[in-house]
């Protein structure tokens, strides 16, 4: 590790230490609501409804914050929307309705878009060229796994307590600390630049269109997982673990499958991995129709873990494949700009995944879930094969894997060590005084 990689991770202990107590609270909601409203017997298609509030707010402060940081700092944002995620939580355990639930969702979503913005500006601001895939590693490890210990939390109490979201609260509040007590100096806030939605389809059909469909994928993986294990009578413990194994299986995978489309065809790697990804998902159904046969010829939930694994091994990690897609289809001065309208049309597929995904499962049942991330999977194949008919490869020397975080914004875009430095910057934004004279450094 060098020396100006150890001084980055030095400078920025207080944000690692903040985020990963947001991403365990964050983990734990998000499997908590699932589970907490399959007992309060909400509707199928109203859990959808309800979860797909979060990215509905993801998208509106998306296109929204980064004005807000230009006016106020990234130390006052982190802390005013960490306040409204912390203020949020509690009003659940208040008022138990889905519609209620939604709004409170989409303020969730502006509050962690928000967050993530400015964490991923701070860390990019921090990082150079050279150690900007590193940076990006740890930041990565910390997300992942910090979202994936807070689902064990789910066994803290029962989720029909109010105890839980008191916790979540807690751990929200916490992760303030270590953020108001840096007194570094705020980053400048840098000018993106931007490449309309048709340039972009224009320079890589594939990358749009896959971005969209993944979406729905992503949004629905993460939002009803818990659900469907709720109504598949799985215990707590049960619940917690698979949740777990989703997080941290697809956070593994991301480095050998990008080396693959580093080194092979990237939109056939992308093919291949969206159809095996589809086909762990039907063996999914297969081994859940098997732990309910009567007697001794029902099996345990040992292989259904196993193709949950393998079924988010080949998953997680697309988001990243489909940017570097683009990347190889465009110039190098333009792949922030470009990553920037993948997320856009990530985001639009996301508002509408929980939703659609909750539809399949109340018309097929709860392996409707899986029965969604089949056909989307399968649709992001078919039209992959489809293009790679009529356009040929190119090889971009500029253009590698990055793996990519499932809450990537734009800002986290310009992580990709791939980019130039972004010029023309907008003015240093002030920080406030309370943070002045602390110990630390972010």
């Amino acid at each position: 590790m060098s020396i100006h990689m150890n001084k980055v991770l030095k400078n920025s202990w207080a944000l690692f230490l903040g985020m990963g107590a947001l991403m365990l609270a964050y983990g734990f909601q998000g499997s908590l609501l699932g589970v907490r409203a399959v007992k309060e017997e909400f509707s199928l298609t109203a859990t959808g409804f309800m979860m797909s509030g979060y990215f509905v707010g993801y998208f509106i402060g998306a296109k929204t914050i980064p004005q807000i940081i230009s006016r106020v700092g990234h130390i006052r944002v982190f802390a005013a929307f960490a306040s409204v995620a912390s203020l949020v939580v509690l009003v659940h355990a208040v008022y138990v309705s889905p519609f209620i639930w939604f709004l409170l969702r989409v303020l969730t979503g502006i509050s962690m878009v928000s967050i993530y913005t400015v964490a991923e500006s701070w860390l990019n601001d921090r990082a150079s060229n050279k150690n900007r895939g590193s940076v990006l590693s740890v930041y990565m490890v910390i997300l992942y796994g910090a979202m994936g210990f807070g689902m064990f939390l789910l066994n803290f109490s029962d989720p029909l307590n109010f105890e839980p979201f008191i916790l979540i609260s807690v751990i929200t509040s916490a992760a303030l600390i270590p953020i108001l007590l840096t007194k570094r100096k705020a980053p400048t806030f840098k000018k993106i630049s931007t490449m309309s939605l048709q340039e972009a389809f224009i320079s890589s059909p594939f990358g749009m269109v896959s971005s969209f469909f993944y979406g729905t994928i992503q949004s629905a993986l993460f939002t009803l997982l818990a659900v469907y294990a709720t109504t598949m009578n799985f215990s707590i413990f049960q619940i917690s673990l698979v949740t777990f194994m989703l997080a941290v299986s697809g956070a593994i995978s991301q480095w050998p499958i990008g080396k693959l489309s580093d080194i092979f065809d990237r939109r056939r790697v992308i093919i291949i991995v969206t159809f095996a990804a589809a086909f762990f998902a039907f063996c999914a159904i297969l081994s859940s129709r098997q732990m309910y046969l009567p007697g001794e010829l029902a099996t345990s939930k040992f292989w259904f873990y196993v193709f949950l694994i393998l079924f988010s091994f080949c998953s997680l990690p697309m988001f990243s494949l489909i940017l570097a897609h683009t990347n190889d289809f465009i110039p190098k001065e333009k792949f922030v700009a470009a990553g920037a309208s993948l997320q856009f049309t990530f985001g639009m597929g996301a508002m509408g995944g929980p939703f659609l995904c909750s539809v399949f499962m109340g018309i097929v049942g709860a392996n409707g879930f899986f029965i969604f991330l089949i056909f989307f999977h399968s649709l992001i194949g078919i039209y992959g094969i489809y293009r790679s008919r009529i356009r040929p490869v190119v090889e971009n020397s500029d253009s590698q894997f990055v793996a990519m975080p499932q809450s990537i914004t734009p800002a986290g875009i310009e992580l990709n060590p791939t980019t130039e430095p972004i010029e023309d910057p907008i003015k240093p934004i002030s920080e406030p005084n309370i943070a002045e004279n602390k110990p630390g450094s972010l």
